[in-house]
C-alpha cells in the first residue's frame, strides 16, 4: 500500500489489485456487486477519497448512483457504466446502492498490443458511459461470457484458463473502448454546437448582456454545461470569453471613432463611465484614455 498526496492532513492511499479476492489468483475479477458480497478489499475506505492501481468497470442495474472521480461528480443510472483507471482519485457514495456487475483488472494482465487497441490508458475519455440498448446488450453479453469463463476453473488447466480469460476480456474491452471513444466524439460535437450557439449569442448581445447565467438560460443549458463547452473550445471560461469580446469592441471604438469615452462605455454595456474605466483597466492594464492616447 502506497501513500501519495495529501488531503486534510491525511495521505491519499493507493490500493493495489486485490489478488487474494481473485479466483486462482489471476489478474482480474468479475462478479456481482452489492451488499454482503466481497468485491473490494476489506480495508478499502470506500467513503473516503483514495486511489487504485488497477482498472474498475462497474455496470449498474440500479440508479442513481453518485460517484466522484478525479474531483468531478458523476451520476450513473441503471444501464450506465463507470470506468475508473489506475491512479485516478475516486470516492464511493454512501447514499447510493451499488448494484450490478463489477470488473477489476490488474495492469499487465493483457498484452501491450491489446492495451493499445482498447485504450486502457486513455485518460481523456469520459469515465461515465451511457450505452444505447444495442450497445448495452452487447456489453452485457460479453461480460456474462467473461464471467462464465472466469468462474469455470475445472475444464481447463490454469495456463489455458488464463489465456481464454485474456481473449474474453479483450472482446469485452474492445466493445467498451468503442463506446468510450464514440461517447467522447459525441461529447465533442455537442460541445462544439454548444460553444457555437454561445459565441453567436455573445456576438448579438455583448453590448447589453455580460451575464453567463443569462446566456445559459437563454440557450437552455446549465451553467456547468456552458463552462465545459467554452473551456473545451477556447481554454477559457464563459465569463472570460464575454469580457474579451467586450474589451475588443471597446478598443475598436476607442481606436476608430471620436466618441467620448463615456459613450463608448455605454455602447458596450457600462452606463457608468467609472465602471467602464475600471473594467477596461483590469483587462488591459491601461485606462481607456491612455489606450486611445497611445494609439
Amino acid at each position: 500500500m502506497v501513500d501519495t498526496g495529501v488531503q486534510g492532513g491525511d495521505a491519499i492511499r493507493t490500493f493495489p489489485f486485490p489478488v487474494d479476492l481473485s479466483v486462482l489468483g489471476v489478474g482480474m475479477q468479475v462478479g456481482p456487486m452489492g451488499t454482503g458480497r466481497t468485491w473490494h478489499a476489506a480495508d478499502a475506505p470506500l467513503e473516503r477519497v483514495h486511489r487504485i492501481d488497477f482498472h474498475v468497470v462497474m455496470v449498474f442495474d440500479e440508479g442513481p448512483v453518485h460517484h466522484m472521480i478525479d474531483f468531478a461528480e458523476y451520476e450513473a443510472q441503471a444501464g450506465d457504466l463507470l470506468w475508473i483507471r489506475p491512479g485516478q482519485v475516486h470516492r464511493f457514495s454512501t447514499t447510493g446502492a451499488y448494484r450490478g456487475t463489477v470488473l477489476t483488472m490488474q495492469p499487465g494482465f493483457l498484452p501491450r498490443a491489446t492495451v493499445e487497441a482498447t485504450g486502457l490508458y486513455r485518460y481523456d475519455l469520459p469515465p461515465l458511459l451511457h450505452p444505447d440498448d444495442a450497445q448495452l446488450t452487447g456489453l452485457r453479453s460479453a461480460l456474462a461470457q467473461l464471467q462464465r469463463e472466469y468462474e469455470d476453473t475445472t475444464t481447463l488447466p490454469l495456463s489455458l484458463h488464463t489465456s481464454v480469460l485474456r481473449h474474453s476480456l479483450t472482446a469485452f474491452l474492445l466493445r467498451l473502448a468503442h463506446l468510450a471513444a464514440s461517447s467522447a466524439e459525441a461529447a465533442r460535437r455537442r460541445a462544439d454546437t454548444t460553444f457555437t450557439l454561445f459565441r453567436d449569442a455573445v456576438e448579438r448581445g455583448f453590448a447589453t448582456n455580460h451575464s453567463v447565467s443569462a446566456y445559459a438560460d437563454q440557450l437552455g443549458y446549465s451553467r456547468r454545461t456552458l463552462v465545459r463547452a467554452v473551456r473545451a473550445a477556447t481554454g477559457e471560461t464563459p465569463k472570460g470569453f464575454i469580457d474579451k469580446r467586450v474589451v475588443l469592441e471597446a478598443k475598436r471604438l476607442l481606436a476608430h471613432t471620436d466618441m467620448p469615452i463615456g459613450r463608448i462605455g455605454a455602447a458596450v454595456g457600462f452606463p457608468d463611465a467609472a465602471n467602464f474605466s475600471k473594467f477596461f483597466h483590469q483587462h488591459t492594464e491601461m485606462t481607456p484614455a491612455a489606450f486611445r492616447a497611445d494609439l
